[in-house]
């Protein structure tokens, strides 16, 4: 896939129903009708047809005419069908949050532009604080949250391992200066959220978070 149609997948994604629709046709093990991909997502026929000829349009998904499965061959009209190109189409974004190290800089720098380093990493814990206060008020899952913020979360037994930076091309530049402050940030957000049982430690993995969520003993 050239550079140009890869944007222009991109852009066919960036719809929430379209990706949702493609995913289903992906996953599916048979050709996918417009009616039963309507069904599936509670959409209009005419709605999912229009998203399903986009996904055509952007080469992530092809379209036949052919039997469904489970129709008796020689009854009724023979439909649309679509199916993913080949093995389909590995498109990976991650999730960023540029505005909120540059809303925390930013607020550093005001506070104390004499020591702004470490008046940064007072404002990440705090900044993490409040989102993690929210997420414990409003009953959501702390792992859900970090999934949300971009992280990209693996729950497994001992820890919760982050596999996506969500500073990453600062964390390219300013390793000590960003992993600090996502760190700090990380904190705050498992304080805030009363997860005591949770610590966050400085544990950088290649593409991936430097930040690692490890089990309290005890706890």
């Amino acid at each position: 896939m050239s550079t140009g149609e890869r944007w222009n997948a991109m852009a066919a994604l960036v719809d929430r129903s379209r990706r949702a629709l493609y995913d289903y046709v992906c996953r599916a093990d048979h050709p996918v009708t417009r009616e039963e991909a309507a069904e599936a997502h509670g959409m209009s026929r005419n709605l999912t047809a229009f998203h399903l000829d986009k996904l055509v349009e952007s080469g992530l998904l092809r379209a036949r005419y052919g039997t469904p499965a489970d129709q008796p061959r020689g009854r009724g009209r023979t439909p649309k069908v679509y199916e993913a190109t080949g093995d389909g189409v590995a498109i990976t974004v991650p999730e960023r949050r540029y505005e909120l190290i540059a809303e925390i800089l930013a607020d550093a720098v005001a506070d104390d532009p004499h020591d702004a380093p470490e008046a940064a990493r007072r404002h990440a814990r705090r900044r993490g604080q409040e989102i993690g206060a929210r997420v414990r008020d409003s009953g959501e899952d702390l792992v859900a949250a970090l999934a949300g913020l971009g992280f990209e979360p693996e729950a497994l037994d001992e820890h919760v391992l982050l596999g996506n930076c969500p500073f990453h091309v600062l964390a390219t530049r300013q390793t000590a200066l960003v992993c600090g402050l996502n760190h700090a940030f990380l904190a705050g957000l498992v304080d805030g959220a009363g997860r005591g049982d949770l610590l966050p430690r400085l544990a950088p993995r290649p593409g991936a978070c430097c930040v690692r969520l490890d089990g309290v003993p005890g706890s």
